[in-house]
């Protein structure tokens, strides 16, 4: 690939993750789950904007008149225009040092997030879908750090991964139905030096994967089989996603310090990443719960 890498000019986060561009308004979204932060800005960063959150923000998914943001302990509604953030379900997640994590939209507009588990012992993690009637069902347990959440270009497969597993799985996927079938292993991302971290696939159905340890994104085909690695400019790089007018930019956020592992004082750290000049173009996010009311305001 004859690809440039640059960075972002804008906010600088301390666990920058869960990048999404929304085509209808031109700006790349994004959340510092660490600082409990939504931040939004233009194709290049120049005209920024940031609202404070009551918790930990793990992930967001575009809606008609919003976002959806899965807040440390349930999903919520976020308008910003006005600032309003109106809970929408509260998962039974589990007690203790658990919070929601990784989300993305399936191509019908659920949304699905995984928890991450932030201590060596307690609840079993889990995956859950988030249903137009506000219904958050659990799909899936038995995970410590839930991430590279993504689906398919048709969305008849899920992908996921445990971090501290280092897999990336394959759900076969019913979109009509919204079940998972049993999954088949697609990448081992410790043969690549890292564990997964946040993915997001082109419109060719590769599934790019941020190797966090290893500076790094890796471009997967739908087989499994290595096609690309492009090195980040910056320490511990979290999630892409594309963006752009053409969705012909691949946007990836990186980490300063995720108040765990991982922590570097490298001068660009917790900065965005811009890739340019790719083969390929995303796909753009399906918006999500569609008329859903949410009743209770926080």
């Amino acid at each position: 690939m004859g690809s440039s890498v640059g960075l972002l000019d804008g906010a600088q986060c301390a666990l920058g993750e869960s990048p999404l561009w929304d085509p209808a308004t031109a700006r790349l979204w994004w959340v510092d789950a660490a600082r409990h932060r939504i931040h939004s800005a233009d194709a290049d960063g120049t005209a920024t904007a940031a609202w404070d959150m009551p918790s930990a923000p793990g992930s967001i998914g575009l809606m008609q008149d919003g976002l959806v943001v899965a807040l440390a302990d349930g999903f919520h509604r976020f308008d910003p225009a006005t600032g309003a953030l109106a809970e929408v379900a509260r998962p039974a997640i589990g007690e203790g040092p658990i919070r929601l994590n990784d989300g993305k939209a399936d191509r019908q507009g659920r949304f699905f997030c995984g928890t991450i588990l932030m201590a060596e012992s307690g609840p079993d993690g889990s995956l859950w879908r988030l249903d137009a009637d506000g219904t958050a069902t659990c799909v899936e347990r038995g995970f410590r750090l839930a991430n590279a959440l993504c689906f398919s270009p048709a969305g008849d497969r899920l992908y996921l991964a445990d971090s501290l597993q280092g897999v990336v799985r394959s759900y076969p996927y019913d979109g009509e139905t919204g079940a998972l079938g049993a999954w088949t292993p697609l990448v081992d991302c410790r043969d690549h030096g890292s564990a997964p971290d946040g993915a997001t696939v082109d419109a060719e159905g590769n599934i790019w994967i941020a190797l966090v340890q290893a500076q790094a994104l890796l471009r997967v085909a739908p087989d499994g089989r290595a096609l690309d690695r492009i090195d980040m400019p910056m320490p511990y790089p979290s999630c892409p996603a594309f963006g752009g007018p053409a969705l012909d930019t691949l946007y990836v956020t990186s980490i300063a310090d995720s108040g765990h592992r991982l922590k570097s004082d490298h001068p660009d750290a917790g900065r965005i990443a811009v890739v340019s000049g790719l083969d390929t173009i995303g796909i753009a996010e399906a918006r999500c719960l569609g008329g859903l009311h949410a009743e209770a305001a926080v």
